[in-house]
């Protein structure tokens, strides 16, 4: 059977970081959901495209072809066979895929290529709706948080790594927001699986949480110490 484990959490709690380092030190597959919400925003921005409207979604949506691929253990997006990784963590894009994400067709494309993916790999996937919707069946499902003004914190930090210059209070305000939209929103919306652990990452490292997801991953004999 193939380990799946499935991270939820709200945008900025630090799913990507942890996720991301966590299968490189395990040999898991790392599946970076968010990246493919902000792949579909950017063909519908890149084409100006009104992402608000529902019927130009549908109306365009089997117009794009994602594909994942991995070097390395690094997932690579291409966009109608374009590489569009680089250009994914641009803010804009990331506001973008909070908005398209609400859309059925959206979700019901994407939700596909998860769980195909997760069916033939041994893979943890980070998201919104893992843990409630695409792996409800993980044999481990974590749901991390922080408070908003350390997630804006982080934003803020990645964002000056990528020479964006955008105000703390903008960041802390649009995290405000997105949360508003994830949380409420009809479609798979943000919340916690029953039996999925909290970990509030606000004053821990990323190695803590790293080391508490192993711990927690050997306890249910996913592999050994």
């Amino acid at each position: 059977m193939k380990i799946s484990i499935a991270i939820d959490g709200p945008s900025g709690c630090g799913k990507s970081t942890v996720a991301k380092e966590f299968a490189s030190r395990t040999g898991l597959y790392y599946i970076d959901t968010g990246a493919m919400y902000r792949a579909i925003a950017l063909y519908f921005l890149g084409n100006s495209l009104d992402i608000l409207d529902e019927n130009v979604i549908i109306n365009h949506i089997d117009n794009i072809e994602l594909d994942v691929k991995y070097n390395f253990n690094n997932q690579i997006i291409f966009l109608n066979g374009v590489d569009v990784t680089n250009r994914l963590r641009e803010n804009y894009i990331s506001q973008g895929a909070s908005k398209v994400s609400i859309f059925k067709s959206v979700r019901d494309k994407l939700i596909k290529i998860q769980q195909k993916i997760a069916e033939d790999n041994n893979i943890i996937m980070d998201g919104r709706d893992i843990g409630t919707v695409v792996l409800p069946n993980a044999q481990l499902k974590i749901y991390l948080t922080a408070s908003v003004e350390e997630r804006a914190n982080r934003r803020k930090q990645e964002l000056i790594e990528l020479g964006q210059d955008i105000s703390y209070d903008k960041i802390k305000q649009e995290i405000i927001e997105r949360d508003e939209r994830d949380i409420n929103r009809k479609i798979s919306p943000l919340k916690k699986a029953e039996d999925a652990i909290v970990i509030d990452t606000s004053n821990i490292s990323k190695l803590e949480v790293i080391d508490i997801i192993y711990k927690l991953g050997a306890d249910k004999k996913l592999w050994k110490y």
